[in-house]
């Protein structure tokens, strides 16, 4: 069994990754950790747990109950930054109770997925706080490649967009090398969600709800994982991404345009088969990839199309979901060595 602890527990993150804790059949018990909710109910703060989750959340992780677990699993859903900051005196506490071997840890922020502290300089405008651990830990990017992650014990969990438009280049960086298309350019948009649950000037629902901006053109952070994962598999593409804010609450919609050149649609076919394989969860369609058919879910659709020397690759994922938490729960199976589907085969909710 599985006794799981999630730092940042009452943030967005944190309610998704209870919200799918909850279902998965290994998972024998939840422990909720938040400094600033210390006392107060979980269900105060996620009404959605009412009737699921007794009890107020903790201050401190439950040591004690990790080192007894048969599988111990800490999620850390924490602002950016700041699990970094707290990383040192953590593995104090991890060594001191002897789960050095045994504690898989999942970061979903971005602290722990770029391992050139130089690039973390660049995408967070700030140096590392322990660049020592940067490769301690594996990219968490679920649907490609996954044996990488059997028996990992320190994962990142990729960005929302990044996994998004990560997925859609891989695709182009199966073709063959004199294939690959160039430039590459990326236009994504994303629902408020993905800001937290803090409201700000430019996220607060009544600046946004019927508003469409982009934001952080051509300078998004999430481009440099993107760029570490297209190199992984062997291409250096020249390739932009625009990110946008939509009047949503959840989802990302990523759309990749190139010169098709002598690419054919059997090419893509091959080359989405050979990226992704039997990978349950990325499901390619035929019609344009529909938010609606995702959101909720731990599903990513992706689509294409080619016409008049012209290509493109669509991606649809929940942000929440496929972007953070039910991804962070795909890349603890992986860990552990349970089957990558177990606790996740939800569909999404239509109409949501």
């Amino acid at each position: 069994p599985i006794t799981a602890s999630i730092l940042g527990a009452s943030g967005y993150g944190g309610g998704e990754l209870y919200r799918w804790l909850l279902q998965h059949p290994r998972v024998e018990r939840i422990q909720g950790v938040a400094h600033s909710q210390a006392g107060v109910a979980v269900a105060k703060v996620h009404p959605q747990l009412r009737g699921l989750v007794d009890g107020p959340f903790a201050a401190e992780v439950d040591w004690a109950a990790l080192a007894a677990s048969e599988q111990p699993v800490l999620f850390a859903a924490l602002p950016h930054g700041e699990f970094a900051r707290r990383y040192g005196d953590l593995t104090e506490e991890i060594a001191a109770n002897g789960l050095n071997d045994r504690l898989t840890i999942i970061d979903l922020s971005g602290d722990f997925r770029l391992r050139d502290p130089a690039a973390f300089a660049l995408a967070y405008g700030g140096e590392h706080p322990c660049p020592q651990y940067l490769d301690d830990f594996v990219y968490g990017l679920a649907d490609w490649q996954p044996a990488r992650l059997q028996g990992a014990r320190r994962i990142a969990n990729p960005g929302c967009f990044a996994t998004a438009v990560a997925l859609g280049l891989l695709w182009l960086a199966a073709l063959p090398a004199s294939l690959r298309p160039k430039p590459v350019a990326v236009s994504a948009i994303t629902g408020s969600s993905g800001s937290g649950i803090k409201p700000s000037e430019t996220t607060h629902h009544p600046a946004r709800a019927h508003d469409f901006r982009a934001y952080k053109p051509l300078q998004h952070q999430h481009r440099f994982e993107v760029s570490a994962a297209a190199a992984a598999a062997g291409w250096q593409p020249d390739w932009s991404l625009v990110t946008h804010s939509a009047p949503l609450v959840r989802g990302i919609h990523a759309t990749l345009q190139f010169p098709a050149g002598a690419i054919t649609g059997a090419d893509l076919d091959q080359a989405c088969a050979q990226a992704f394989g039997d990978q349950r969860f990325v499901r390619r369609v035929d019609a344009p990839p529909r938010l609606a058919a995702v959101n909720g879910s731990n599903f990513v659709d992706i689509g294409a199309a080619l016409a008049d020397g012209h290509g493109t690759v669509l991606v649809a994922l929940d942000n929440l979901g496929k972007g953070m938490a039910s991804q962070a729960i795909q890349n603890m199976n992986l860990a552990l060595g349970l089957p990558a589907d177990m606790g996740l085969r939800v569909a999404a909710p239509i109409p949501g």
